[in-house]
């Protein structure tokens, strides 16, 4: 079966189910409740007729909003964040705090402050969180101010309280890791088809390869969105670090005896919800996967990554662009001419693009012979030396990802991803990042407070070579 789903597929039916409760809800709201959306909202912030009354209130705003249009959402959104803290309020208790005359006075005037800088925005938000599947509306939310609120200090305001909120709630403490397997739910099993981005599931005879013996997926749930994944991981279960994704995933190679493993290779980590970009739990779901591996397989000695490299192929066309004499040594230059056939009037780097351009080069032999050792040598220095904006940061996010969660650059793999996304993308490269438990925790300080870059000996190597 192929994965595309129609529009009307898995969130439309969770809509309709989950809206059909908020109708059922908001129908036992006052009928006096108004209709202007900021005086609806202001009714639910009022409380009146109790909690129950305000819960249905929530409903129906809720309920506005998901059947609203694009406009529509916005101009609710605009609304919601307009029940800002009080300016007047806030200049006065900030005036009773300066004048505070003792501690007590002082301490009783902090409490007041604070509270008159709460924005009364942050108790209606409160308020959708107790609807059914509301944690997972205000999720959503935030997914949609993330796309509206660039340039808007209203939405931008409002996505700062949402995003203070889920933080609060998505405590790693409240999390639950879960492993997932061909036995889970099905609507589950849905949900990681449409969540994978790394490697397209693309059939159910994939998904169910990947789940097979030799195989294990884990996520973390929350307990009030127990049918949702936050972040899975894909993990298969080889003798030796793998160094080829299509190789990890063909369905037609033979299972594995889980006790006859000693690595368990990462291969896939996704995170499924928009709305909590920023609130990081990838780097607490990779190493409490490796604790219950280590505890499940005590054969498995070795924990790695087979990942992407994202950004390796824009870096290389940046240096094209920009001319840069520095990036190949002339052996190099020289091979790649003669491979090419370019005239010398063609900058180098021009040269590299030009045979990276070819259809099918990964078939042509005597062409990977000389783009080997030159390519890999470039990923290399590109994974330990070249930075984005931040100095102490790698340039690749996925290096980074890795890198500030203590892993270390182990190998660069020769064309271990020939899809077409993996060749546009890395020229077909992957890298292994390994995780040490025993090492970890200081790998990880070393790249979060100096920017320190994990390596092995051979890619340190590569990454001098010429």
């Amino acid at each position: 079966m192929e994965t595309n789903t129609p529009a009307e597929g898995l969130l439309d039916r969770a809509l309709k189910r989950v809206t059909g409760l908020w109708r059922d809800m908001s129908e036992r709201a006052p009928r006096a409740e108004p209709t202007e959306l900021s005086a609806r909202m202001r009714a639910c912030l009022d409380g009146r007729g109790g909690a129950v009354s305000a819960r249905a209130r929530a409903a129906g705003l809720a309920q506005f909003y998901v059947a609203a249009d694009a406009a529509g959402r916005r101009a609710f959104l605009r609304t919601l964040a307009a029940f800002d803290a009080d300016p007047k309020a806030v200049l006065r208790e900030a005036q009773a705090l300066e004048n505070a005359a003792d501690a007590e006075a002082l301490t009783a005037a902090k409490t007041r402050l604070r509270r008159s800088l709460e924005p009364p925005r942050l108790r209606l938000l409160t308020q959708f969180s107790t609807i059914p599947d509301g944690v997972k509306f205000l999720v959503d939310l935030r997914a949609e101010l993330l796309r509206l609120a660039d340039g808007d200090a209203l939405l931008t305001a409002l996505e700062s309280d949402l995003r203070g909120l889920l933080a609060s709630w998505f405590d790693i403490g409240f999390l639950e890791l879960r492993r997932i397997d061909w036995n889970s739910p099905a609507a589950l099993l849905e949900k990681l088809v449409d969540y994978e981005a790394v490697h397209r599931i693309r059939t159910w005879r994939d998904l169910k390869n990947r789940l097979d013996s030799d195989r294990r997926c884990y996520a973390f749930f929350h307990p009030r969105m127990p049918g949702e994944p936050l972040i899975f991981v894909e993990v298969a279960l080889t003798q030796g670090l793998a160094d080829s994704v299509q190789r990890l995933l063909d369905e037609k190679a033979p299972v594995l005896d889980p006790r006859a493993a000693d690595a368990a290779i990462f291969y896939s980590i996704n995170n499924c919800q928009r709305g909590l970009d920023g609130i990081a739990f990838g780097d607490f779901l990779i190493k409490r996967v490796v604790e219950v591996l280590g505890a499940e397989l005590r054969n498995v000695k070795t924990f790695a990554t087979l990942s992407p490299i994202p950004g390796l192929r824009a870096w290389l066309a940046e240096r094209e662009n920009a001319a840069d004499d520095s990036l190949l040594t002339d052996i190099e230059v020289a091979a790649l001419r003669k491979a090419a056939g370019a005239a010398p009037t063609v900058h180098p780097t021009a040269v590299l693009e030009m045979l990276l351009a070819r259809r099918g080069w990964p078939r042509d032999a005597a062409l990977t012979a000389v783009l080997e050792p030159v390519l890999t040598r470039l990923c290399a220095r590109y994974l330990l030396a070249e930075a984005g904006r931040n100095p102490k940061r790698a340039r690749d996010p996925v290096g980074h990802f890795h890198l500030s969660n203590g892993a270390r650059v182990e190998r660069v793999n020769w064309l271990a991803d020939t899809s077409g996304k993996g060749l546009t993308e890395s020229a077909g490269l992957m890298v292994n990042y390994l995780y040490d438990p025993a090492k970890i925790e200081d790998q990880h300080e070393d790249y979060a407070g100096e920017g320190k870059r994990a390596a092995s000996s051979a890619v340190r190597k590569a990454a001098k070579m010429g």
